[in-house]
């Protein structure tokens, strides 16, 4: 055997086997042998569609056979964690939204729990914010699992899913910005509470969707599931059992396609999700195929949460009571459409001292959280999403670390790719649905 820092070479009964282990690519390719090698090794990405834009997989092939396959992450960091130490605790939502930028609100709702339990707040959390995070968390998971299907769809030839899936989810996509301003990276969860209430409007589109979706649903199943192509693409491929499953640590639909009904929503519940009707669907294949089922099943199940939520909207605050610890909530906005109303300025600006201090105080330096640390674990469109959260007793979180779905998940790739065909390389890939702004944060 020879060994070098990039790469090594070994002798088996299959012939010469070239093993990659880092490195720059032409210094790993230059120790193969192009015409005697029985395997050779190639680049998958980093491309879109097929790897997701910055996922660089990297096999070993024998024909069209998977051999080896590992992946390469890292493309997209953006050091996110650690920015959040240069910030107050409020300014962290404005962070973590951007991570699993198709899941944002999950990322600020996990970050506000757990800032919220540091504080030793969480009972105080009012009835109606905890209604609005269900709410938009399982509209969240809906526009998720629209784009998964969406994307896989396009990336297994069936173009026409691409359409449909981002048309509903443009749906969901206006009803955020309705509530929140803004169509993604919305910093609408905040510890305390939401940073503004749901208008009457937006409670209005939700059940025009509602009564919508269903028939969408129906057309998804239409086009895809008697399709013989999409089923000799999804059905006994990428397979993995139960087993392989919770020795990786994967969670979320590719741990239910394998027939293990784990859910924290259901496991360990969290904003009052124990009080609601729903179910957790499984599959019991491992493979593309339960995956998709178990995807479009929850979007059923998520749409019945909604509905849920919007029937227990009653009138109420939106913010902890606290206000050293609720951020300068007073936000009417003004005649022009812009800033603070001009009541809310003059009585800071000319009629309470203890007001104006209060506010600057929170604007520039924000609350102080106790010493300690938590972690905190939600159900998100791809799985468990825990943050482990410390403070130093100051004004910025002195570590955030994420938990995130997508990073653990892709360690299940090369289990799915070996033994298979290349082709079906991308199949496995989609189907653990990997966003690398999550992944590499």
């Amino acid at each position: 055997m020879t060994t070098s820092n990039y790469a090594s070479e070994r002798e088996t009964d299959e012939g010469r086997v070239f093993t990659v282990t880092g490195g720059d690519w032409d210094t790993i390719v230059s120790g193969t042998d192009p015409i005697n090698d029985e395997r050779i090794v190639v680049n998958m990405g980093p491309q879109h569609p097929s790897t997701h834009g910055v996922l660089r997989l990297i096999l070993e092939l024998e024909g069209e056979t998977v051999r080896e396959a590992r992946s390469v992450v890292g493309y997209l960091h953006t050091g996110i964690e650690k920015n959040l130490e240069y910030r107050n605790w409020v300014q962290g939502s404005t962070f973590v939204t951007r991570m699993d930028y198709l899941a944002p609100i999950f990322n600020e709702t996990a970050y506000a729990l757990a800032v919220e339990k540091l504080l030793g707040i969480t009972d105080d959390i009012t009835e109606r914010a905890t209604t609005i995070r269900v709410l938009m968390m399982e509209l969240n998971r809906i526009s998720s699992h629209l784009v998964w299907l969406a994307t896989t769809g396009m990336e297994l030839g069936a173009i026409s899913i691409m359409l449909y899936g981002f048309r509903e989810r443009e749906y969901i996509l206006d009803i955020f910005e309705t509530i929140t301003g803004l169509r993604m990276n919305h910093a609408y969860v905040r510890p305390g509470g939401v940073a503004q209430d749901v208008p009457d409007d937006a409670v209005v589109k939700i059940r025009e969707f509602l009564k919508m979706m269903p028939k969408k649903l129906k057309e998804y199943e239409d086009l895809l599931s008697g399709q013989p192509i999409w089923t000799e693409r999804t059905k006994n491929v990428a397979v993995l059992d139960v087993t392989g499953c919770v020795a990786l640590g994967i969670t979320g639909p590719v741990l239910r396609s394998a027939g293990l009904a784990w859910d924290l929503r259901k496991a360990m519940p969290y904003c009052g999700y124990e009080t609601y009707e729903f179910d957790v669907p499984t599959h019991p294949d491992g493979d593309v195929w339960g995956r998709y089922q178990v995807r479009l099943a929850e979007i059923r199940e998520s749409m019945k949460l909604v509905e849920q939520a919007l029937d227990r909207l009653r009138p109420g605050p939106v913010m902890v009571a606290d206000r050293k610890i609720a951020w300068p909530a007073q936000l009417a906005i003004g005649v022009d459409g812009m800033g603070n109303s001009l009541e809310h300025v003059a009585k800071i600006m000319g009629q309470s001292m203890e007001s104006l201090i209060h506010h600057f105080k929170l604007v520039t330096e924000g609350f102080r959280v106790p010493p300690g640390q938590v972690y905190v674990a939600i159900e998100a469109p791809r799985g468990e999403l825990g943050v482990h959260a410390v403070s130093d007793g100051g004004t910025r979180p002195y570590r955030v670390h994420y938990r995130e779905p997508s990073f653990v998940n892709l360690q299940a790739l090369p289990a799915m790719a070996e033994g298979g065909l290349i082709a079906d390389v991308i199949a496995g890939g989609a189907s653990l649905d990997p966003v690398m702004g999550g992944c590499d944060r």
